[in-house]
């Protein structure tokens, strides 16, 4: 990235706020990109536990496979997820509050005794899917503000800092050598001016 300046004090002046601003900044990115990275792993981490607990439940109720064809596949159903906002290393990511539930009344004379320990049963297979997916985008979503801060990272130590340092050099470099031009010049008109001088007092 080209760095645009100019050979002057005023451009000299921004460039050094410029230049101190990413290298205040880039300690609290790094430490970001850090709490980001681990905060990913954590959320995948908790999606897989989710998951291996909902597989391991599927297969603890998996005797009663042959009983589900008697179950009523409208008698629960979930009618929302309250989802809290929390925040991790300053990004918002989703947390369940909440799953609510609808349960039709069912007459438990006339329908099958399993099928209170059913309700309790879709309760928990549900739960854990949804939080499953939850811990999943969460991950997504920190993963994804991870490459972001990533790439400031590297913008900021990889070009920007080196290009603002590399264009201050060249301008006090320019303008100490337009110093010792004009100290040169002076040099020369006044050394002019002293034989100017000799030579009219010898006249």
């Amino acid at each position: 990235m080209a760095i645009k300046f100019q050979y002057n004090k005023t451009s000299l002046t921004n460039l050094g706020k410029q230049l101190k601003i990413r290298r205040n900044a880039l300690p609290t990115l790094k430490n970001k990109e850090s709490a980001l990275r681990v905060s990913v792993l954590a959320a995948k981490v908790m999606a897989d536990k989710y998951s291996f607990q909902l597989e391991e439940s599927l297969k603890k109720y998996d005797y009663l496979s042959s009983l589900w064809n008697e179950f009523d596949p409208g008698l629960i159903s979930i009618t929302g997820v309250d989802l809290i906002t929390v925040k991790i290393a300053g990004v918002k990511t989703p947390e369940v509050k909440e799953i609510h539930y609808e349960i039709k009344d069912f007459n438990a004379f006339c329908k099958p005794a399993w099928y209170v320990d059913g309700v309790r049963i879709l309760k928990e297979l549900t739960w854990l899917g949804i939080q499953s997916e939850i811990s999943l985008y969460k991950s997504r979503i920190l993963d994804h503000h991870r490459k972001k801060t990533t790439q400031k990272v590297n913008l900021y130590e990889k070009v920007q800092i080196p290009g603002y340092l590399e264009a201050i050099r060249k301008i006090k470099r320019y303008m100490e050598d337009e110093e010792n031009l004009t100290k040169a010049s002076s040099k020369i008109v006044k050394t002019r001016h002293a034989e100017e001088e000799e030579k009219e007092a010898m006249l």
